[in-house]
This record gives C-alpha cells, structure tokens and sequence, in this order.
C-alpha cells in the first residue's frame, strides 16, 4: 500500500514520520499528474505547493485551524489531504467536486473562492471574530504572487498591520516576481529571527534598555532599531511589509520540509501579531513540461502525459470568438497607434497573445487589477488613446464603480471586451458571466453589444472604436464562432439594428436571441416548426440603446415575442425589451400588443459542468426549451 493510500483526513497524516513526507510528496505529485491529465485544471500551481501544504496540515489542525486559499488554483493537494482523493476524478465535472476550496464541500475549505486577491481582507475578519469570541484557533492566508497584484492584498495587509492580530500570511512566490532568493544571509536571519533564544535576548535586552536612563536609552532604542531596519532593508526583501506592521520571515525554500517546519512551528507557536512568511517555489514542479511552460499547465484541459500535449476532443472548424477579437483589434492597432490592448494578467486567455508579440509596445497588463485597469483606461481615453480593455465577464463585475465613476460619468469612449459572457463550464459559478448585462443596462451613456457571429464581432469593434461615443462592451461567449470568413475586414455601422435572420410565411411567433444564442433559436425555430407552430428569428445585437421605434414596429407584427439570453433574467436583455413593451403599450405606439415570454438564467448560482450539460440542466438547450415555449405559447 502507498502512503497516499493510508491518508483519508489530516490526523491520518500526522501518523506518519517527517521522513516520510518527501516520499508523499512525490506519490501526490504523481497521482495529480495522472488525475488531472483526464479532467483538466489548475495542475501547474496546486504541483507547486505540495510541501508547503503537507507542512500545514501536518503542523496545524484543520479544521479548527483555518486555511485561507487565494483564488484556490493551488488547493489540489489540500483537498486529497482532507477526504477528497477517491472524488478526483470528478473534479470540475457536473456534479462533482470543484476546482476551487468551496465551504460546502468540506468543514476544511474555510472560504469559498474563485477571484484574486480576497485571502488576507476575509482572513482578517475571521481572526477578528476568533479574538472577539476569546477563541486561540490559527488563520493562515495562502496568497500567491500573481494575487498580489491585486490592490484588494494591500487593503488587507494595510488592515492588518495596524491591528495587531495574530495571523499568518504565507506568501507563496512561484515565479520571484516579487523578489529574488536572497540567499544565505537571509536564511540566516531567519533562523535567528525564529529561535527561541533569540526572541528571549531580544526581550531582555530591550527590557535592559527600559532600566537606563532615559535619556541615554533612548538613543541606544533608537540605534538597536536603526540597525535592525537597515539589515533587513539591505538583505531582505520584507521592508515593505515590516513598516506596514507585519513581521516578516524569508524567503525560505518551499520545498524544502526542514525550513518550513522550522518557521511554521516558530508562527504557530512562538509568534505574536500580524506575520508574513515568504515562501519560494517552483510553479509545476514535478512535472517537466509544467516546470517548463508553467503558463501553458496553469489552467488547461485533459492532456497527454508524456506528450504534455493537450487532447482535441473534437476538430475545431471556425476559430473561437477570443481569437477573432485578437485578430481584429491587431489588424486594427497596425494602423493605429492609439489603440491599445489592456488585460489584467491574462493575455493568452483574451486571444492576445498574438498581440502582445506583434505589437508589445501598444499592450500593457496592469496585473490582476481589474479596478486599476478600468481608471488606467480611463485616463488613456482623456489622453487621446483609444484602449480595449479585454478581460473576463466574471471579472468585470470587479471594476464596476470605477467604470460608473471613472468611465461613463465622463463619456469617455474606452472599449470593454467582455470574453466568457454566458456559461464557462468546469470553472463553475466564480467564474460564469451571468450578471452583466443586468448591472451594464443601469449605466447612462454605455453601448452594449452582443455580436451573433465573427462579423458581427469585427464590425462592432472598429465601430466602437471609431464611431460610437462613451464607453462601448461588447461582450461575447468562451468557445467557437458560428462562422467566420478569413477575409472578412471590419466595417464601421454605427449602429446596429435587431436584424431578421429566418423568416416563415404566416409566423405569429418571434424568435429574439441575444447575441450568440442566435444558433439555438434557430433549432427552436426548426422544432417549433414540427409541433406546427410558425415562427420569425430576429437577432438583437445591441442590448443598449435600443431602437423603441423599430421594436415597437417589430413587436406589433406578433402575437408572441420570446426573448432568449445567456445572463440572468432579472433586469436582462427580456427584462429591458418587457420595459420597451408597456412603454409602447402605454403611449399606443403599438398596432398589437403581443405575449412577451423571456427564457435565460435563473435567480441562483449555476454549478460547474460542461456548457452542453448546464444548459440542459437550465432548460436552455434546443428540446427541453422547445417544450418549455410550446407549454407558454398555449398557457
């Protein structure tokens, strides 16, 4: 039997000896590699940390002793540790565990996460709760470089160093982005720092130092600290850190058990008040074409092991809208210096990656800084340029005062590419985009655009940079186009109309999709046709402004509208189209006032699974909605 065999739960691992951790390590490393290479996940970041995560659950007892995971690419190996190991292969699968730490799975998972950067603020909070309850629990923040970009990390550490909390914040460095190892002089200082006997002497000497004169103790207080500070800013990179109040341990070798034992006993134990130890790892370690191209392992799908190759599940026939938005804003840019690409940390994740060889002077990553990267743009706009900011749905929601306050106030004219609009699948509901239509739509001075296919894709982005005013969101699904023709150039159209796609003679019913549910009308159109029930397709490409006079035109043809969306109902695109309704109702701006039926998310968090499974889950794949529309129709 292997030793990863013998562990269900944390206590199972403090059974073993320390000097069989190096050997579990391995065994985990090897079970992660052949587990995700069939699912697919964050398996780059979780290969990275797997020492460090065997040394917290071996020294803390969780889960009485909270363990705080930033975004939770890193937590694999904290779940195979707490009673998760035979669930793997269910990971990021419908109905099975998730990718992310999530407090409804395990008593272990202390915070349930997805984004950047929350780790310290909601670790903070519980250390507060613990000491306003006279508890004596341990909270420990796992954050990551990456993460610290965020200025939500400096909020909290800010927090922290005036409260005098005892909380522990590990700094997980896999790429030394922050600083370089130091070397033996830092670990010196460490180990000095972290000994008993020091901390004993440091106690008695200052206490000495009480006893002299006034006068006289003070300049020698003053020279101790001068010293002590100089040391630490000339060998040690945690100067930033200490003058925010926070004692600062490092950097150590992550991957080594003996000095993470050491300091993490020293933190459990020993320390009092706000502490940060830093730890230095290597992103995919274990596995060398992780370790090569971490960028590539950090998120990917079910690969071929000895390849590092990942597995084509089926021959992609048009390219995906990421891909066409890249290659249009490139053709754009090389005419037109002013144009320049934004993204907060995820280039190859936007379909910028292309970009940012072709052209890396007019391409700024402003790291995972969503809120910054909204005001960036906006003070690029004052000056002239014309930035795209292409970022997540999910990670919109992020920057939202800042595009009210800092963007739309001012009419400013930056440009949002809203990729992973709609459901993304195994990432599950942190990461699906499913509310931004229903806070953009409240916004004055915005232009939403939902294109329905690759051209409608390229024309909306010159369009929103060349002839629409203020802040324009085109936003867009994660997958394939419908269709895009390579030699299709972007065309400027100001504006853009609903526009009839499929027509029946005699339809009293018609088909609204938003955007890119245009594929799924018209297989509605097709079914509903042979239950005997004749209807239009009309595609909405614009969600704000929209055309009153042209839909009350349309809508007065009707006798049922049914509007179809990838985002929640409340306040949607339907739910913008009910209010375009009663107005034309109210002023008799309607020759007919039909039924309006809206189908799209409903009032909850979806689950993870692929996009084909949820959206049967919802009612919103072709048959069961189908069903669903001819039950409404005839209500």
């Amino acid at each position: 039997m292997s030793l990863l065999d013998t562990i269900t739960s944390p206590q199972d691992l403090k059974e073993l000896s320390t000097k069989d951790l190096p050997a579990l390590a391995t065994e985990i490393r090897e079970f992660l590699i052949h587990s995700v290479s069939k699912t697919g996940g964050h398996i780059a970041p979780s290969l990275g940390v797997v020492e460090l995560t065997l040394a917290l659950h071996y020294l803390f007892d969780s889960p009485k002793d909270k363990f705080i995971w930033d975004v939770g690419h890193q937590a694999y190996t904290h779940k195979i540790i707490t009673g998760r190991k035979e669930q793997f292969f269910t990971l990021r699968q419908y109905n099975g565990i998730s990718g992310f730490p999530h407090i409804t799975e395990s008593p272990h998972d202390a915070l349930t996460v997805g984004h950047a950067s929350t780790s310290i603020s909601a670790s903070l909070g519980m250390a507060f709760a613990r000491d306003l309850r006279k508890e004596t629990h341990n909270i420990v923040s796992v954050i990551g470089d990456g993460a610290m970009t965020g200025g939500l990390a400096y909020e909290g550490l800010n927090n922290l160093g005036h409260s005098n909390t005892n909380m522990i914040v590990i700094l997980n460095d896999n790429e030394m982005s922050i600083a370089p190892n130091v070397g033996g002089m830092s670990t010196y200082l460490t180990k000095i720092i972290t000994d008993k006997r020091y901390t004993r002497l440091k106690s008695n000497i200052w206490n000495t130092l009480d006893q002299i004169p006034a006068s006289l103790g003070k300049k020698l207080q003053h020279l101790g600290h001068s010293i002590d500070d100089n040391l630490k800013k000339a060998f040690t990179p945690g100067k930033l850190f200490e003058d925010m109040g926070i004692k600062y341990l490092g950097p150590i070798d992550g991957h080594n058990f003996e000095e993470l034992f050491h300091v993490l006993t020293y933190a459990r134990d020993e320390n009092k008040g706000p502490l940060l130890i830093h730890t230095l790892t290597k992103k995919g370690k274990g596995y060398e074409p992780a370790e090569i191209n971490a960028t590539k392992f950090h998120g990917i799908g079910s690969f071929d092991i000895e390849s590092g190759e990942v597995r084509k599940e089926s021959s992609q026939k048009t390219p995906s809208w990421s891909s066409i938005f890249g290659s249009t804003l490139l053709e754009i840019a090389r005419k037109d210096a002013r144009v320049l690409a934004i993204t907060a940390a995820m280039p190859n994740g936007t379909g910028l990656e292309t970009f940012e060889k072709e052209l890396p002077q007019q391409l700024i990553d402003v790291g995972i800084a969503e809120q910054h990267g909204a005001t960036f743009s906006a003070g690029l706009a004052l000056a002239g340029q014309k930035p795209v900011f292409a970022l997540y749905s999910s990670f919109l929601q992020r920057a939202f005062d800042q595009i009210i306050h800092d963007i739309a106030l001012e009419k400013l004219n930056v440009v949002f590419a809203i990729d992973r609009a709609g459901l993304v699948g195994a990432d599950g509901p942190t990461h699906h985009g499913a509310f931004d239509l229903s806070y953009l739509t409240t916004i004055p001075n915005c232009t939403i655009l939902t294109p329905s296919s690759a051209e409608d894709l390229k024309d909306m982005l010159y369009s929103a940079l060349y002839e629409i005013e203020g802040p324009v969101f085109i936003r867009y699904p994660r997958g394939t186009t419908p269709a895009a023709p390579p030699a299709y150039a972007p065309q400027g159209k100001k504006e853009f109309l609903p526009q009839q796609v499929k027509t029946l003679p005699g339809a009293k019913v018609l088909l609204l999709p938003v955007g890119d549910f245009l594929p799924t009308a018209c297989a509605v159109q097709e079914k509903l046709h042979s239950a005997g029930i004749l209807s239009d397709v009309t595609s909405l490409r614009c969600v704000k402004p929209l055309p009153h006079d042209r839909l009350y035109s349309l809508f007065s043809a009707y006798d049922t509208v049914i509007t179809l969306e990838n985002n929640s109902l409340i306040n949607g695109a339907g739910a913008q189209l009910l209010q375009v309704l009663q107005q034309g109702a109210h002023r008799g701006a309607l020759s007919h006032v039909p039924k309006l039926l809206s189908y799209g998310y409903p009032d909850r968090f979806i689950d993870q699974g692929t996009q084909e499974e949820l959206l049967q889950e919802l009612g919103l794949a072709p048959d069961p909605l189908t069903e669903k529309i001819i039950q409404d129709i005839r209500a």
